[in-house]
């Protein structure tokens, strides 16, 4: 399954391309609360979010991803459908665990766990332990999530609720690392996008049709599922995927932590919500985590060769 590599760029725009995309993602509640009102179904804005974005990702992928799933590369296709069927169970067990749970431990359970999967699936396949700075960048950066999101807050748990926030951590880890893989064998990143949120855009259509869209026939509506669709779904997904390209997988997920970050300052700002003493002791936990982690590495010195039979015998005369 292995392609001519695309070229590769500096891992510090990788990295920015990341939390670009992060940024995206955050303003999606902010869009959502400002533009609809209560009623509407929080489903049905999920699913049109994602079949407008799908379907954009798939026209600008064009021809490039029907030969990924039918040209030389297509022994990638069943990883990568079954990652675009990871895409669309993402959104349903998300939104069943923020129903049991409540949005705060639903949020902080299914966003803090991704990287955590991330880093052991990573693992698991290229049999190498992630780092100590990512370790601690990404505990620091989990537990400022954790606090953000929570803080100041009595939640309830739902043991359920938690496992299906858990489970949403597990999808979104499996198609963030299946799509990194494809990318790093040479695979177009955009022809991987276009593949996965396609497939995903597919699958979500019944599940949109299933749900009350009266909400699309306002300006109002549609130009929120739009904005969403568009942004924050086809143009996150392709500078997320651009980063991908130079970005460990594992690296990616903890930068993508930005994304509740921004929320909660959107929040502040623009709908004039508090944080509490907490709060904001998680949110500077968790910059602090995005920047140590977004660092560039210092290359390792490569190791000594070993010494030939007649070195050693000279330094042991």
């Amino acid at each position: 399954m292995s392609l001519i590599p695309e070229p590769r760029r500096a891992g510090t725009a990788g990295a920015m391309a990341v939390v670009a995309a992060a940024v995206l993602w955050g303003t999606a509640g902010t869009v959502g609360t400002l533009a609809l009102s209560g009623s509407t179904d929080p489903v049905a804005l999920a699913a049109a979010r994602l079949v407008i974005g799908g379907l954009v990702l798939a026209v600008a992928a064009g021809p490039a991803a029907w030969r990924l799933l039918h040209g030389p590369a297509a022994g990638w296709r069943l990883p990568l459908l079954a990652s675009a069927g990871g895409v669309a169970a993402y959104q349903l067990c998300f939104f069943a665990s923020v129903g049991r749970t409540g949005v705060a431990i639903g949020t902080v359970v299914a966003i803090g766990s991704g990287p955590v999967f991330t880093g052991l699936l990573t693992w698991l396949h290229d049999r190498r332990r992630p780092g100590r700075r990512w370790t601690l960048a990404t505990a620091a950066a989990v537990a400022g999530c954790a606090a953000l999101v929570s803080g100041g807050k009595a939640v309830g748990v739902d043991p359920l609720g938690v496992l299906l926030a858990l489970l949403s951590g597990l999808l979104y880890s499996f198609y963030a690392v299946t799509a990194a893989r494809a990318i790093t064998a040479g695979a177009p990143s955009g022809a991987v996008m276009g593949v996965l949120f396609g497939g995903a855009a597919v699958i979500m259509l019944p599940v949109l049709l299933w749900r009350d869209t009266a909400w699309l026939g306002e300006p109002r509506g549609l130009l929120t599922a739009v904005y969403l669709g568009c942004a924050t779904t086809a143009l996150s997904y392709f500078l997320y995927g651009r980063g991908l390209r130079s970005t460990p997988v594992a690296r990616a997920a903890t930068l993508a932590l930005a994304e509740p970050a921004v929320a909660a300052l959107l929040g502040l700002v623009v709908l004039h919500e508090r944080l509490t003493g907490v709060s904001w002791a998680g949110l500077v936990l968790l910059g602090a985590g995005l920047v140590l982690v977004a660092l560039p590495e210092r290359p390792r010195p490569p190791a000594p060769a070993p010494a030939s039979p007649m070195e050693r015998a000279e330094s042991s005369a």
